[in-house]
Parts: C-alpha cells; structure tokens; sequence
C-alpha cells in the first residue's frame, strides 16, 4: 500500500522535471534572409524610367503648346512656355474655326464610338458568352477562325472592304466607318476566355432549374459577372474607334463627315497648300482636346478595367 505522501512526491516530481526540464520555448522571429527580399534591379528601374519619360514628354509638350499662339510655336522652346499664355483664345478659335467644324467632328468621333465602339462590344459579349457556354458543332472552327482574325491587321481589310462598300454604295457615308467598326475578333476573344472562368456552369444551371429562359439567364445571371470584362473590351474598342485614321480615310471624302484624326490632319495639312492658312496652334489644342475624353474614360473605369485584365490569372 503506498503512502499518500510517497504518491504526493510522484506527482509532484513530472510537474517538477517538466517545469524545469522540458518549458515551452517562445518562437524566436526568424530573420529574413536577403534572398527572401525583392531585388532592386537598376537595369529595370532605368528601362522603366525610360518608358515612363517615352510616355509622359510627348503629353507634356502637348499641353504646353497648347498654350501658345501661331508664333509662339516658332519662338519658345517646345518643353517651356511661350510670354503669351493662349490656351483659352486657342480653345475658343478651335470651336469656332471654319464655321465651327471641329464641333461636328466631335459629334461624328462620338457618333462612330457610341455605336461601332458599342455595338462591337456588346457583339463581343454574346459571341464569347456563346462559345464559352454552349456547345455545338464547328465550335473548334470558329475558335480557330477567330484567333487567325485577331492576328490580320486592320489596315490590310481596309481596301476590301472598301471594294465591297463602294459596290454596295454605301462609301462617303457614317455607315462605311460603323459596320466595320462592329466587328472586333480581340474583344471576342477576350470575352470568350473571360466568360470561361466566370460563369460558373452550375449558376446557370441553377437559374434553369428555376425556370429563367436562356435570355433571362444571361442578362440577370451572366452579364453582372462579365461586367469587368465587358469594360475592359469597351475600352480597348473605344480608343480603336477614336484614334482609327486609316478606314476613314479610305472610306469618307465628304468634310462634314470627318472624324476628328481625319479633321485635324487636314487642318495639319492647310499649310502645305497653295493659299493655305497655317493652323498649327489650333491642330495642337484640338489634339489635346481629343485625348481628354480618352484619360476621363480610363480614369473613371480605371478598377473595372484593372480587375478585368487580372480576372483568370488566380486559380481557387
């Protein structure tokens, strides 16, 4: 028979041990290892410098020139600006110039980007969700079809199309720069590997099982989940259809119908002529007008369009 002390003294002599002997240690941090910090490239940091300064001069000097007048282009530095500061006289001369023709090719910029810029994007969006979701023969076809699409330039279709226009009598008209424009093979592209990854199959199905048609189904269901990518490709067919030049100029002789890269060129081009009047402060402060709507739109879609290009690139 053990003693209650002796069985005290028993257990009393782990606790002791353990206490003493074998105590929890704290977790020391670890120190972090130099190779466990981002490397600083120098080459990469002056390369980046590089393209930032590629990027921001040309925007610069557009700014400034824009507040000079016709001499004071001749007279100052480009980067610097002129004695007279003339942005407001050039802002109200371009508006008013030859009858106020910039206004109307402003019109026309928006009139070509409201409906090619959206009609493109929201064929986009059928197209991809289409060949994302449903399944049908010839679907390898189209996907092949579409990607050698995306590889023809669009200034080699030009003259085709034009061929096929002027038979169909439809050149020197809003019409020859619009139903062109609807057609983007990237934007469909795009939409088709976006509406892949997000749309699950199983909401779709869910939202059948409930009754919803296939157009409910994808304009409550499908469409709020490609709204990023559907931003992301109105954006990339908006700065194509503002800054397109070259099927304007195959397609449009009439002025009045003029895009303003085809208006300002031949306001560009005044001074060259026999009798011409040499505008250059006026193209200079219609440029800088040009590009202000494009930096508003990427301002204010600026997240939609970043989480657009980083949707799919994180796998769950």
């Amino acid at each position: 028979m053990t003693s209650p002390v002796a069985t005290a003294s028993d257990r009393s002599a782990p606790m002791s041990s353990g206490t003493s002997g074998s105590a929890p240690r704290l977790r020391t941090p670890r120190r972090r290892h130099s190779a466990d910090r981002p490397r600083r490239s120098v080459l990469l940091t002056v390369l980046t410098s590089l393209v930032l300064l590629y990027s921001l001069v040309p925007l610069v000097w557009l700014a400034i020139s824009a507040t000079k007048t016709q001499e004071g282009l001749s007279r100052s530095a480009g980067l610097w600006f002129d004695g007279d500061f003339a942005l407001w006289d050039n802002i109200t001369e371009t508006f008013t110039y030859d009858d106020g023709v910039f206004t109307r090719w402003l019109l026309n910029t928006l009139l070509y980007v409201g409906l090619g810029a959206g009609g493109a994007t929201f064929l986009a969006v059928l197209g991809g969700y289409a060949l994302a979701k449903f399944d049908f023969p010839g679907r390898r076809s189209v996907f092949a079809v579409v990607i050698g699409a995306v590889a023809v330039p669009g200034t080699a279709l030009a003259v085709p199309t034009f061929l096929m226009f002027s038979k169909m009598g439809l050149t020197n008209t809003p019409w020859a720069v619009i139903v062109p424009s609807l057609i983007s093979p990237f934007g469909l592209y795009l939409m088709w590997v976006f509406a892949t990854e997000a749309i699950p199959t199983e909401l779709m199905e869910a939202a059948r099982i409930d009754g919803a048609g296939e157009l409910r189904t994808f304009f409550r269901v499908a469409l709020p989940l490609l709204a990023p990518g559907v931003v992301t490709v109105l954006l990339f067919t908006m700065v194509a259809t503002w800054n397109n030049y070259f099927l304007p100029l195959v397609m449009l002789k009439d002025p009045d119908w003029y895009p303003l890269t085809l208006g300002l060129n031949s306001w560009n081009q005044q001074a060259a002529t026999a009798g011409g009047e040499a505008v250059f402060n006026l193209v200079v402060t219609g440029s800088l007008i040009t590009i202000l709507p494009l930096i508003a739109a990427f301002l204010l879609l600026q997240k939609y369009w970043q989480s657009g290009l980083a949707a799919g690139s994180v796998k769950e």
